[in-house]
This record gives structure tokens, C-alpha cells and sequence, in this order.
């Protein structure tokens, strides 16, 4: 049976996350992959792989990927507050995470949701390793964000 591509992208990211953080609850869907921490249903705050439409990536011309953390909470000042929280640590996340990473408004939802995260335009969504790239770069994302979420008391 084959895996869909972020079916195979849980797979792998269960592998990679540090015991230490706890089991990563996941769903996948075919477009896109969530992932959270703690509780059974998703959270308002969680890591994310997922499948834009290029009006959102400048440089694509078919569709993007977009992949790192996001907060959607339905009021606005607790999605600016999470940003605040991670963007005043983040010498301490931009080592693990680099310079692809930026921080601001949701793609799509800009005047609510934030996010931080990274585009990749046109990717070949039947690659081989673009299921175990996905889930490493989520894994980046996880091990460099979510001590900081967590320490932060809102």
C-alpha cells in the first residue's frame, strides 16, 4: 500500500521528534499534515506542512509548500501574543530554524492568524525524500519553538 506524501511525512516526524517533548499528535489529510502537542484535538497553536496556492510564494508558478508553526487562535491579540512570545526569543529558535524562516502575518489570513514558517515553491510532490524533508524541517521547527511555547506563560 502506498502512503500519501504527508501520511509518510507523520510517519517519519514520529521518528525524528525528541522523546522528551512527548508523543506528537498528528493529522494528516491529503494536502497537508498538523501537529500539536498534548491534547486529542488540534490546538490553536501547531506545526504544519501543507499545500498553498502560488498567489501565496511569489516565486511559484503552480503551488507551494508551506511548512513550520502557526497560531490561529480566534482573537487576534493571542495569535499577536504568541508572535511576540517566539519573535522576542529568537536568537534563540533562528540557529535551528535559519534564515528561511520568517515570522508575521498567516499567508491567506493575514489580519488574524500568525505564523512562523517557510515557502517552498514548486516542489515535485512525487519526490521520494520529499516526505523524510518535510518531516525533518517540521522537526526543526518542533525542537526550536516548542520549549519556548511552552515556557511562555500568556
Amino acid at each position: 500500500m502506498d502512503l500519501h506524501l504527508f501520511d509518510a511525512v507523520a510517519v517519519n516526524l514520529r521518528a525524528l521528534v525528541a522523546p522528551d517533548l512527548g508523543e506528537p499528535q498528528v493529522k494528516a489529510h491529503r494536502y497537508g499534515i498538523k501537529v500539536w502537542f498534548g491534547s486529542a484535538a488540534p490546538t490553536r497553536e501547531h506545526y504544519e506542512a501543507q499545500v498553498i496556492n502560488a498567489r501565496h510564494v511569489p516565486e511559484a508558478k503552480v503551488l507551494a509548500i508551506e511548512v513550520g508553526f502557526h497560531a490561529e487562535h480566534p482573537k487576534k491579540a493571542e495569535n499577536i501574543a504568541v508572535l511576540a512570545h517566539l519573535t522576542a526569543k529568537e536568537k534563540a529558535w533562528r540557529n535551528v530554524v535559519g534564515d528561511e524562516a520568517e515570522a508575521g502575518p498567516f499567508l491567506g489570513r493575514p489580519d488574524d492568524w500568525r505564523r512562523v514558517s517557510e515557502t517552498w515553491p514548486d516542489p515535485d510532490l512525487g519526490e521520494l525524500d520529499l516526505a523524510f524533508e518535510l518531516a525533518a524541517r517540521l522537526t526543526d521547527y518542533i525542537t526550536a519553538l516548542e520549549p519556548l511555547l511552552r515556557a511562555r506563560t500568556p
